[in-house]
């Protein structure tokens, strides 16, 4: 580390000689602490630079980290409020037109399945071939609970061991994991205020409230839900433009049916293209209804040969990987207590 120079005329440079040096000569010590300082300055001018953000309207440059953003497309940034306001019509259009692509990215984006706890298979689409566990809150596949009846001789979660309760008791475990905050025992109480079940009272306000707070913690199927009261009218007017809305929610965060019956809303507002994409997307994940969806659409020339045959591969290939011999073994004592 070097010392300072000191003096005007005459400098004594601090390598310890105590030699004085004159001013017509040139301090090796100095001259080297004054290119570090222009390297430093100028490599930093630079990075100042690139960092600034320059503000939509007005043009100035600053930090873009403590300017106003578009609070819709969060791409745009300005010096001020006044700013803002001032660049919002030049700015309307476009940012209507970017929220949009970014809303269908998100919309469009194919999402992991939920696996069975316990033997971390795709969960099954159908609600009836899984159950959720009131102890636990864990939603475990019929397979892996027929298997441990089948072991311990007695019915027991296959998650936490714990028996089966039913009406009122199996109320109160729910409502304590909803005190808890758990999405999938809101979403199922909120179901079971809709239908009035297990002596509580038909409640479609209180069971829309539920679904919602269900939605918000992650929950699909509460969007799910939601998506289905709107369209039907359940306790509520239908809006189809809720509706859509809470199935978008749901297919988000990847609920297969609820992409499936967006396929189906887009088709009947003649919006082919979308429709097509959320039916490939749901027949990719195993829903049979959509594959058939997209076989007619192959046929009527609206999806490719490549779209149909890759749909397919992937329908087979999903099927597959849900497939269990205890699912289906199951699914035949199911059926059989149907007949």
């Amino acid at each position: 580390m070097s010392s300072n120079c000191r003096g005007d005329n005459d400098q004594r440079c601090g390598d310890g000689s105590g030699k004085m040096t004159s001013s017509k000569e040139e301090c090796t010590s100095c001259e080297q602490n004054n290119n570090v300082d222009n390297i430093t300055e100028g490599i930093n001018s630079v990075f100042k630079l690139d960092g600034a953000t320059a503000c939509a309207s007005c043009g100035k440059e600053g930090n873009g980290d403590d300017m106003n953003t578009c609070n819709k497309c969060k791409e745009v940034k300005y010096c001020n409020a006044a700013c803002k306001k001032k660049h919002r019509s030049k700015h309307k259009k476009k940012c209507e037109r970017r929220v949009a692509e970014l809303h269908d990215e998100q919309l469009f984006k194919e999402v992991e399945p939920e696996e069975c706890p316990i033997c971390f298979l795709p969960m099954p689409i159908d609600n009836n071939t899984s159950q959720f566990q009131t102890c636990c809150g864990k939603r475990i596949c019929n397979g892996c609970k027929l298997a441990m009846k089948m072991r311990k001789g007695k019915k027991l979660c296959p998650f936490c061991r714990m028996p089966p309760k039913s009406g009122a008791e199996a109320i109160t475990r729910m409502k304590k994991l909803v005190d808890k905050g758990d999405a999938n025992a809101l979403s199922n109480l909120g179901l079971i205020y809709f239908r009035g079940n297990h002596g509580l009272p038909r409640d479609y306000q209180k069971a829309h409230e539920l679904w919602n707070e269900a939605g918000d913690l992650g929950c699909a199927e509460a969007y799910y839900n939601l998506g289905i009261v709107y369209r039907r009218g359940d306790g509520l007017e239908v809006d189809m433009k809720k509706a859509k809305h809470y199935y978008e929610l749901a297919a988000m965060k990847g609920h297969i049916k609820a992409r499936h019956n967006l396929g189906v809303l887009e088709g009947d507002l003649v919006n082919d293209q979308r429709a097509f994409k959320h039916l490939i997307i749901a027949a990719k994940a195993g829903t049979k209804e959509s594959l058939k969806l997209v076989k007619l659409g192959f046929i009527d020339g609206q999806v490719t040969k490549d779209e149909y045959e890759k749909t397919l591969r992937a329908y087979h290939e999903r099927q597959k990987e849900m497939k269990s011999d205890a699912r289906d073994k199951a699914a035949q004592i199911r059926a059989a207590r149907a007949t």
